[in-house]
Parts: structure tokens; sequence; C-alpha cells
């Protein structure tokens, strides 16, 4: 996730029905680990994040994060360049959390905690030796899974560079009710893809960053910024400079989804990461701040969550078809209750659901984020 988020009224007030993976009870060298090793620890809090080791080998890495601090928290895998290799987020104040990665390279590396969700994070480096093969190289179902994720990726991102040159024409030509009413429809290609967007850590932040999570002397850009000027304050005369930058960004993440090449621990983090994107911005309205179209967003995560998932269902189907089973039914329990509040081809303003429904909403994504939540573990083995 981007420096973006604030935490979520829905993670807090729904802790005590999310998964929790307790930390193990061994104790890790304190000099470096192995990929076959066992969880590196992470001891969370406000102003530290304590890894347990520095060192591992390539392979798949698992990380137990306990967040012992007063804030949720978020813990990230960071390669060089701010490049995301896996994040946990939604960490409230006394869960655990697991995170497991797929890390072929050796290298440098960062690990960060990130309290109240926000900054740069408590940073320290971590090096990962030896090197492996990708798991998508040597198993055909997995490989086949990655493809079929990597088709979807393609038909999105191709869409998202094609709406966004048409919102950007009417920004810069002054048609403000047309823009408006294009806003929603463009950002959908960009929610379902937003875990592969934030491996660019540049361009995420300049794409999509929200007003109230921008750092000292960052400059407001993409979405959010056109958002402002189109339904608050009206459009201001760097509008159409803002809207071709939007361009130039899209364009340049495009290009660089094309040459990306995913694991099957990717798409199963990614599923969940867009599960956390609803928690932490769609279920308390503070995502689309300004147009209040949230439930675009939230039908635009679900839908790209569960496209990472129907990519793993072969494989989930073979591991653990009672978890397929459970995820089917809750992914479907969250699909008719956004189909309540559609409007038209879209959906009402998110000002007008009642506490009720905004509980409601918090409740089936915490049910589906559980048993998300397990499936890193079953791709892994």
């Amino acid at each position: 996730m981007t420096v973006r988020k604030t935490p979520s009224l829905a993670v807090l007030a729904g802790a005590a029905v999310l998964v929790t993976l307790a930390a193990c009870d061994g104790k890790s060298d304190p000099a470096g680990a192995s990929a076959g090793g066992g969880p590196i620890k992470v001891s969370a809090s406000d102003a530290a994040c304590e890894v347990s080791a520095t060192t591992a080998g390539a392979g798949n890495l698992t990380f137990e994060i306990t967040n012992k601090g007063t804030k949720v928290t978020e813990f990230y895998l960071y390669a060089e360049g701010d490049r995301i290799m896996g994040e946990v987020e939604n960490i409230a104040p006394g869960l655990n959390r697991r995170l497991i990665v797929e890390v072929a390279d050796a290298g440098k590396y960062q690990t960060a905690c990130k309290p109240g969700m926000s900054g740069t994070g408590i940073r320290g480096d971590f090096t990962v030796t030896g090197g492996v093969a990708k798991q998508n190289d040597s198993n055909a179902q997995k490989a086949q899974a990655t493809k079929s994720y990597a088709d979807y990726i393609a038909n999105n991102t191709s869409a998202l560079q094609d709406e966004t040159g048409k919102f950007a024409d009417l920004v810069k030509a002054g048609k403000v009710d047309e823009a408006k009413a294009a806003y929603a429809r463009t950002r959908v290609y960009y929610e379902r893809i937003e875990p592969v967007a934030e491996k660019f850590g540049d361009l995420d932040p300049a794409i999509d960053v929200r007003e109230a999570d921008l750092e000292p002397n960052q400059q407001f850009t993409g979405f959010h910024r056109l958002e402002k000027d189109l339904f608050q304050t009206g459009l201001q005369p760097d509008s159409g400079q803002i809207a071709d930058k939007l361009v130039t960004d899209v364009k340049d993440l495009v290009a660089k989804t094309k040459t990306l090449e995913l694991s099957a621990l990717d798409l199963a983090n990614g599923a969940k990461g867009l599960l956390d994107e609803v928690a932490t911005g769609k279920i308390t309205g503070e995502e689309e701040a300004f147009s209040h179209t949230d439930l675009w967003d939230f039908q635009a995560n679900v839908d790209g969550s569960k496209g990472a998932i129907t990519a793993l269902r072969p494989v989930l189907q073979a591991k653990d078809p009672a978890l397929v089973s459970t995820l089917d039914k809750e992914f479907a329990n969250v699909q008719g209750l956004l189909d309540k509040q559609r409007a038209g081809d879209g959906f009402k303003s998110y000002t007008e659901l009642s506490q009720d429904q905004v509980k409601e909403f918090a409740s089936a994504v915490d049910a589906l984020s559980e048993p998300l939540s397990k499936v890193a573990e079953v791709v892994s083995k």
C-alpha cells in the first residue's frame, strides 16, 4: 500500500474477528535465517521495528509480525528503488499477522514497519543470499496461474491507459460534468490492479496519493488531485498540467507492468492486499473524500482480488478444496451487499449508506479477509 491510508475504523472495530496467526515460540538466530529455517519474527511498536534476522537465504521467506504498539501498523519488504516485494496491512494493536513472500534473487533489501500506516516507515537493512528458481518457473500449474493473471493485468492496464487519456482530455477541455461522470469509471481499472501498481514505489503515489497522506514537500498529483478540482474547488490553472502528468505516469506504469514477473505468491498476497484496501479506505469513505464514489473502488478491489483467486483456483482446488468453497461463499456475500447499493450502471454515493450498512460491509469484508489470509500459505507449499 502506498503512503496514503489512515487507520480504518472497521479494522479497529473488527479486530477481534480478523485472522490471527501466532508467532513462532522458538528463538530465531539474530545473525541470519534461511528460507527453510522458520519464520522471521518482527516486533512492531509505535517507535521501533525489531526484526529477528537481517539475512535469509533466497526462496520463500516467512515473516511473523506482532504489533506491540498502540497504532494500526503495516509491514513491508522492499527491493531497491522501493519496489514492494510483499506487504501486510491492517495489523491492529495486539494482533499477529504473517507474510510469506517469494524472493528468488540475492541482494540488498529493506524491511519497514509503518505505525499509523503512514510515512516511509521504520526501516532496516535486510540481505538475501544465494539464488533460486522462481516457483512459477518450475511448477506448471502455478505458471499457468501467473500467465492467466498477467493477461488480466494486461487487459486492465490497457483499458486504464485508454480511459485515462479520455478523462484527461475532458479535464483539459473544461468539461466538468463529463469529467465527473468519467472519474469513477476510469479509476476502476487502476483499483483492480493496485497491488501490481504498488510495486513501483515512485509511480503509485504520483497516480493515487490522497491529499490527507501527502508527505512534506510532496506535490499533490494524480487522480485524487483532479477529484478535488472537479468535485470541490473547481478546475485550477494547473489542472490541465496535472491531467497531462497523470497520462504520462499511467503510460509509464503500463510499460513497466509488461516486464514485471509475478509469482503465485504475488497473486495470493495481492488478493489479500486488495481486501485490505477496502478495509482501510472504502469502508470508511476516506478514499474518495470529494466525489464519494468509494463503492466503485470497493467493487474494483473485490474484482481484482477475485481475479487473482480465479487464476489460482486450480492450484487451490488441488491443495485445499474446502478453502475454495469458503472463498466462493464469502466473495458471493460481499458481492451481494454491493449489488444492493447499485444505482443505474454504477453505485450510490457513499454518503447515502447508513451506519448499519457500513457495519454490515465491514463484517463481510472481515469474513472474506480471513480465508484470503490463508491463500499464501497454501500456495507456498
